[in-house]
């Protein structure tokens, strides 16, 4: 599993139910199955500008440059002697395990921590423990933000918050999927927002957001020219966000979802009930547990940071922050050791070897994204070699000059978040549209607009990604949630479904939207 890259088991796909609509929906849907996985287009890709490097080898144009001046571009022939000898002598190093720095070691590292966390039943007994304990009055608003916050650990938030969801307020004599839309609203649509730092989400746009920047000389700096981390560069928006979301989807839930739902008729099977979900003894003991090791996971930080991480001023006079330079690293540790703490006392783990194991399993879903991190890569590395993505992006930046949006830079945003949603609706996961889309439109925007930074660009996509999951049939647990749903009205459809889901999509696409463009005009730094 990797955040909108999830991978079902066989089982799983063939035991959920397939979507199966008319319409717009079935139009998308049949699209959406038509469209080639994102690995086989980056193979085109780069079978294709190999081809057309040979035909415009030579080709000369002028760019602007980080510096604000204009430099001369010319057109490498990836068919020369010399372009194929460096297509192989740094095909695995360089421009796959060493690309961008070595991002995908990165990302790799703090799948680690959330793996124990995950895999030792922690984040499921979390979203147990909290979910039953929530007041009636309270409860819209605590299951969508109980739900943007399990997007740490997706398949925790499918397959154990929505379904308890839908208990919960079948306790309360309501209709289940009421609960079970605003748990999905916060899961899917809220996705991209979370109160802890350094999120999988976050090490994923943001590393590859630095290199998709840093391939074209665009500087990897916020619009007040601090330079960024990836890992926290949206901090602070995706903080206010959880909030807004949170708020926004319970009043979804008020005002459209459940004045609707209240009057559809429903079934409560005999073999569901609330004990299904109770947290049992072990679960109790190994929260407890957890606590402890997320205060001395904390002690551990808080020593790192004021001992060999703390801030200093390197030789050339710069302030230099080791502890957020390396948060990703503390964020895994974090997770690994409240993740252990919390194994070893339910008895999950019986050995550190147990842990490992945990690990590997993690690792075991990341198979697609090591096949794809391969064939993209290597695609981005031609393009910055040969110079055919900066002339791309040079083609696309003249092209928007032309239409006169330089001059309009929300216009921008929204444009990009408009073409990010209607793509999310054909293509799914986070990754590989990121892959796709960032290493056209990060330098563009740039270049057609300064205040386009990296940063901006990427929480734009961010939020439209997120907002418009759970309106389309392509994304990964489509058929998983019908099921669920199936269990309390078994004639459902996913059109159904997507219709019960559109204001929350509309709802949070538009005041996320809001949000985005009151920290672009009030210059407000989306993270540190």
């Amino acid at each position: 599993m990797l955040y909108g890259d999830t991978i079902v088991s066989d089982a799983q796909a063939q035991a959920q139910p397939q979507p199966s609509s008319s319409g717009v929906i079935g139009f998308i849907e049949r699209a959406g199955k038509k469209i080639p996985d994102p690995v086989i287009i980056f193979m085109f890709l780069f079978a294709f500008s190999i081809v057309l490097t040979a035909m415009i080898g030579g080709l000369q144009f002028e760019a602007l440059g980080a510096d604000g001046g204009m430099i001369q571009y010319s057109i490498k022939s990836m068919t020369d002697t010399e372009s194929v000898r460096w297509l192989f002598d740094n095909a695995i190093l360089a421009n796959w395990l060493g690309f961008g720095g070595g991002v995908l070691g990165v990302i790799l590292i703090v799948m680690l921590g959330v793996g124990v966390a995950e895999n030792s039943g922690m984040l499921a007994a979390v979203i147990k423990k909290v979910g039953l304990r929530i007041n009636d009055k309270y409860l819209p608003v605590l299951v969508v933000f109980l739900g943007i916050m399990s997007s740490i650990a997706t398949d925790a938030g499918y397959l154990v918050l929505i379904p308890l969801a839908g208990m919960l307020y079948a306790g309360l004599g309501k209709n289940p999927l009421i609960g079970m839309a605003a748990a999905f609203a916060g899961v899917s649509a809220g996705f991209s927002a979370n109160l802890i730092p350094a999120t999988p989400v976050d090490v994923i746009i943001g590393a590859n957001a630095r290199i998709f920047a840093e391939a074209q000389g665009i500087p990897f700096e916020a619009a007040d020219g601090r330079e960024l981390n990836p890992a926290t560069m949206h901090y602070y928006f995706i903080l206010i966000s959880t909030f807004l979301l949170a708020g926004v989807g319970a009043w979804v839930t008020a005002k459209f979802v459940a004045p609707r739902l209240e009057k559809m008729e429903y079934t409560i099977p005999e073999d569901i009930g609330l004990e299904n979900f109770a947290v049992s003894d072990a679960e109790n003991r190994g929260l407890k547990a957890a606590g402890i090791g997320l205060i001395v996971s904390l002690l551990i930080i808080a020593g790192l940071a004021i001992g060999p991480l703390a801030t200093y001023t390197n030789e050339a006079g710069r302030e230099v922050t080791p502890y957020l330079d390396n948060v990703i690293i503390l964020i895994a540790l974090v997770f690994t050791i409240v993740g252990a703490f919390y194994g070893f006392a339910v008895g999950k783990f019986k050995n550190v070897q147990d842990v490992v194991t945990s690990m590997v399993k993690q690792m075991n879903t990341m198979g697609y994204v090591l096949v794809l991190t391969f064939f993209c890569y290597n695609f981005l590395a031609l393009m910055s070699y040969s110079g055919l993505g900066t002339y791309v992006t040079y083609l696309g930046a003249s092209f928007l000059e032309m239409l006169g949006l330089q001059q309009f830079p929300i216009l921008l945003i929204i444009g990009f978040i408009v073409v990010t949603g209607i793509i999310n609706l054909f293509v799914g996961g986070l990754t590989s549209k990121w892959m796709l889309l960032g290493p056209i439109f990060v330098p563009m925007l740039y270049q057609v607009n300064p205040d386009m930074t990296p940063d901006m660009v990427a929480a734009a996509y961010r939020v439209a990604d997120s907002s418009t999951n759970i309106i389309t049939p392509m994304m990964t647990y489509a058929g998983v949630i019908l099921a669920f749903m199936r269990k309390y009205k078994p004639e459902l459809s996913f059109g159904d479904v997507i219709a019960m889901m559109v204001p929350y999509s509309v709802a949070f696409l538009l005041s996320w939207t809001a949000l985005l463009i009151g920290f672009f005009t009030f210059g407000i730094p989306l993270g540190f």
